[in-house]
C-alpha cells in the first residue's frame, strides 16, 4: 500500500471587483449570512474571512443592502403619493410609528345588566352564610342541620 500525497493548494482570498459586485448585489436583493456568500460564490467560510481581512466587502454588502432599501422605499412613496392608502398606511405604521384610535364604546342598559347580577349573587350569598361570623343565619340554621350526612350511631 503506497501513500500518494495531496497537493497542497492554497486558497487565496482577494476582493476583487467582480467579488464585491456579486457581493453588492446579493445584498441589494436582500440575502444574509450564508445566503450571500453562496450568491456571491464564496465559500460561507470564506466570506467571513474576506470580511475580516478587507473591510471593502463589508462596505460592499452595506451599500449593496442600502441601496435595495432606497430602491424599495422610494417604489413604497411612489405608490403612496399616487393614491394607494394601504400602502400610506403601512409607512405611516412602520416609519413613523403611527397608531390608528381605537374607540370604545359602553353599551349603559349592559352596565346596569351586570350590577344587577352582582348584586342577586351578593343576596343569594347573604343567604346562606354570614361572612363576618363563619357560621349560618339563624333561618338557615335549621335547614342546613337537617342536610347533615348521617354518622354510623344514627345509621
Amino acid at each position: 500500500m503506497s501513500f500518494h500525497s495531496l497537493p497542497l493548494v492554497i486558497n487565496e482570498i482577494r476582493a476583487t471587483e467582480a467579488v464585491l459586485n456579486r457581493i453588492y448585489d446579493a445584498a441589494k436583493i436582500g440575502l444574509k449570512g450564508d445566503n450571500l456568500a453562496l450568491a456571491a460564490g464564496l465559500l460561507p467560510k470564506a466570506y467571513r474571512q474576506l470580511c475580516e481581512l478587507d473591510p471593502l466587502a463589508q462596505l460592499a454588502e452595506e451599500k449593496g443592502r442600502a441601496e435595495g432599501e432606497k430602491a424599495l422605499t422610494q417604489v413604497l412613496h411612489t405608490a403612496a403619493l399616487e393614491g394607494d392608502a394601504k400602502v400610506a398606511l403601512e409607512i405611516l405604521k412602520h416609519q413613523h410609528g403611527w397608531v390608528a384610535k381605537q374607540a370604545i364604546t359602553v353599551d349603559v342598559n349592559q352596565q346596569i345588566s351586570i350590577l344587577g347580577a352582582l348584586a342577586e349573587a351578593e343576596r343569594r350569598a347573604a343567604d346562606v352564610v354570614d361572612v363576618v361570623a363563619h357560621e349560618p343565619r339563624p333561618q338557615q340554621a335549621q335547614a342546613l342541620t337537617s342536610r347533615k350526612a348521617p354518622n354510623r350511631q344514627n345509621a
